[in-house]
């Protein structure tokens, strides 16, 4: 029986945004799922159509969402998050719900400390505003070439822009401006966990969402557990998983996966 993956996308991108690494991890055997956030457009156009379908979701709902998709799995799933996504791996890997987990450029859980001011930038379209907790937040193109595609060429940029950013809720992101404030956040990750299992998290060393020093944050939070944690920096933007650079990235992640699973299904002694 194949392995299941679950790739689990972040904000302003949807689950076709994984299409490809789905198609280079099944060429390896494993199964890839996409599930998608609840309530999803299946599309770019009609989630640019119907921006309110994302409006008010949460941390804590999404998270509860993909726990019952992993519940209705024959066995233990390979996450692989980004950003937001990332994050919501890690928090299902903490609840012992991983095989192993990969989260790239994740965003910030409760304990990661930094405020790069490039995050803030970032977030600024969301969070410039507090009405925007309740609601869905599109991107400017100049706001998605900062955010996201910053690493790579005005024409990539823009056709990356063109083919997969959509509106995104604005709870998260002040979910996670507030973490450190919050007792009872919902972004929060058990990190003691021993069921976690093995992590890796890949950096962006030019990403202006997650800069290198909130990964950096997120493993040291991590290094405790006594599963297997590792960090991996590449040359990429916040864009690492859809840029045209992804293959690289994908290959990365599927060699630490392949390694891990491979150790597991040893007899032991």
């Amino acid at each position: 029986m194949s392995t299941p993956v679950v790739f689990i996308h972040g904000l302003w991108l949807l689950e076709s945004s994984w299409d490809r690494w789905a198609e280079l991890f099944a060429e390896h055997g494993y199964e890839p799922v996409q599930p998608g956030w609840p309530d999803d457009p299946e599309t770019v156009e009609e989630a640019n159509a119907h921006p309110e379908v994302f409006a008010g979701k949460t941390v804590g709902q999404v998270a509860d969402h993909f726990a019952e998709v992993i519940a209705g799995l024959p066995e233990k799933p390979v996450l692989v998050g980004h950003s937001f996504g990332g994050l919501l791996a890690q928090i299902l890997a903490g609840r012992g719900l991983a095989a192993a987990t990969v989260a790239l450029s994740p965003a910030p859980f409760r304990g990661v400390l930094p405020l790069p001011i490039s995050a803030l930038r970032s977030a600024s379209p969301v969070l410039s505003n507090p009405l925007n907790r309740s609601r869905a937040v599109p991107l400017t193109y100049d706001q998605f070439r900062y955010a996201f595609a910053n690493a790579v060429a005005p024409e990539e940029a823009k056709a990356l822009y063109e083919t997969y950013a959509v509106p995104a809720p604005g709870a998260p992101l002040f979910q996670a401006a507030t973490a450190n404030l919050n007792p009872w956040t919902e972004v929060k990750v058990d990190t003691d966990n021993p069921d976690r299992g093995p992590l890796l998290i890949i950096s962006g060393e030019k990403d202006h969402t997650v800069p290198p020093a909130l990964s950096k944050a997120a493993y040291k939070q991590q290094q405790d557990n006594p599963g297997q944690t590792e960090l991996v920096s590449v040359a990429r933007g916040h864009a690492l998983t859809i840029d045209s650079g992804w293959r690289e990235v994908a290959e990365t992640a599927l060699a630490f996966v392949e390694r891990v699973t491979a150790a597991a299904s040893q007899p032991a002694g």
